[in-house]
């Protein structure tokens, strides 16, 4: 709106209320008007109308142009009434569709505005989230976190894992445990950690569904019972989100971002993604979960002086599988995955415990093997030095083997059954190689690959007399120290009795 060529929003209502003190002060309306930043027109018709220019503004009503959508609104209409999940977008494509050439990609914008104010005047009633008072230690929240899109290296390998991350709602003390699957096992571990690591026990542990981790088709019971027994064990309350409603979880979940963003910094100031060693990974996160700790003290300990006190001990938060029996392959199967034991266990009965990242073979109450836990379903790990005695005397089983792929510890081993196999007829080259993996099962794997390593620099043909011959010319190899204990005098004992009693 213009008056007298001016418009009124032109001057701001900063302007007006200095032109009215300086006009109180002194009265003089060039001089106020200059000191305003306006002409003394304009001031003159400020002052005479009394008001303030963003007062003085009239909304309009009406369109300033045709609406395009006038003809087909109602029919976009309907779709938005029978599913309020449509796009705009999804929505505006099909009246293109619809009515070819009608609509040009530049009104989009036009009609994704005439959505947005249908939704916020006449559509659905919205999802109202009710913020929630937090008491301190009665409530804390958990979940798993991917953390694969950091690019996270180990060794220069990409390191995919996941984080479990525990939060108290109160005073949003965090911690986390780096894990490989949003498995049961690494879910008991995680809420482990981070209760020794707080030292106390909260009322309520709240969890997602957790569906993907722990219920699986047939047996939906197996959660509520080894859930149930942690639960019991700590004397805190299991507490579930309802299905479809992740904020019901709402704390951990902006942990999860504000977590991710803070490990995305710290990577950024520490110039590498890459870390050395997993014990170097472990030890940066724990450093930042220090600093993002480091400012809720206060309410931390009016968490901790309510807490529950922890149990004498922590739970066993491995799954016990068996007992089960050996194959005539020297394997055993293990939730939808194959591991190899070793060739005497053949036939016999094995009690399996498998924990978040391995797996422990027990037989005759005795540990016998520690197995790193594959991740997935469908998967093998069999272990060469478990089949090589009698590989060795099969030979030509060797190359239609189902898992021979397991058979060659590095690529070297690989490259040199290659060159065995353009040399020699195939019988003769797997001959020759499983000679050479048996030298490496009863000698030494790094040997082995160190005396591949010279046959392929110097061009050498590969064979198993060579490579041994090569094995006995190292000198890298560590040789037995003596150690040589004197024989103890027994009198030096009576002596120290003495002096006790004297």
């Amino acid at each position: 709106m213009t008056w007298g060529g001016t418009s009124w929003m032109s001057v701001s209502d900063q302007q007006v209320r200095r032109l009215r003190k300086l006009m109180e002060r002194h009265g003089r309306l060039n001089v106020s008007a200059a000191a305003a930043g306006m002409d003394e027109k304009t001031a003159r018709k400020y002052l005479k109308a009394g008001k303030l220019p963003s007062e003085m503004q009239v909304e309009h009503s009406w369109r300033t142009r045709e609406d395009p959508f006038e003809d087909v609104w109602q029919e976009a209409r309907t779709f938005l009434e029978l599913n309020e999940g449509l796009e705009a977008k999804t929505i505006f494509e099909y009246l293109q569709r619809t009515y070819p050439g009608r609509f040009s990609d530049g009104q989009l914008r036009t009609f994704q505005r005439r959505v947005k104010q249908w939704r916020a005047t006449e559509g659905p009633p919205r999802e109202v989230f009710f913020a929630q008072i937090h008491h301190p230690g009665r409530l804390c929240q958990s979940d798993f976190t991917s953390m694969y899109d950091l690019g996270i290296t180990i060794g220069g390998q990409p390191f995919d894992h996941l984080v479990y991350h525990f939060v108290l709602t109160y005073s949003n003390w965090e911690t986390g445990t780096v894990c490989f699957s949003e498995s049961l096992e690494s879910l008991i571990e995680g809420v482990q950690n981070a209760l020794w690591s707080l030292g106390g026990v909260p009322e309520i542990h709240q969890t997602d569904r957790l569906t993907a981790a722990v219920h699986r088709p047939g047996h939906p019971q197996e959660f509520t019972r080894r859930y149930a027994a942690l639960m019991r064990h700590y004397g805190m309350t299991a507490r579930k989100t309802q299905p479809g409603s992740p904020n019901e979880n709402g704390d951990v979940e902006q942990c999860h971002n504000r977590f991710k963003r803070a490990v995305e910094q710290a990577l950024l100031l520490r110039g590498s993604r890459n870390f050395a060693d997993r014990g170097n990974y472990l030890q940066f996160l724990e450093r930042l979960f220090t600093q993002l700790n480091a400012g809720r003290t206060r309410r931390l300990e009016e968490e901790r002086q309510v807490l529950k006190a922890l149990p004498q001990r922590r739970l066993d938060s491995c799954k016990r599988v068996g007992p089960v029996r050996v194959s005539s392959g020297s394997l055993i199967h293990i939730q939808n995955n194959t591991y190899s034991v070793h060739s005497r266990l053949i036939g016999e009965k094995v009690n399996v415990r498998l924990y978040a990242e391995y797996l422990e073979v027990w037989y005759a109450q005795k540990l016998i093997e520690t197995i790193p836990r594959l991740r997935g379903q469908n998967k093998h790990r069999v272990q060469y030095r478990h089949v090589i005695h009698s590989l060795v005397k099969k030979p030509g089983a060797f190359e239609n083997y189902r898992f021979r792929e397991d058979m060659f510890p590095t690529s070297r081993f690989r490259r040199a059954y290659d060159e065995l196999k353009v040399r020699h007829a195939l019988r003769v080259a797997a001959r020759e190689y499983l000679r050479i993996l048996y030298l490496a099962a009863n000698e030494s794997e790094t040997l082995v690959d160190r005396a591949l390593t010279e046959l392929e620099l110097h061009e050498q043909p590969v064979s198993s007399a060579a490579v041994e011959l090569l094995m006995g010319e190292f000198d890298g190899a560590p040789k037995p120290r003596q150690i040589r204990i004197s024989p103890v005098h027994v009198g030096s004992y009576d002596e120290l009795l003495e002096v006790a009693n004297g």
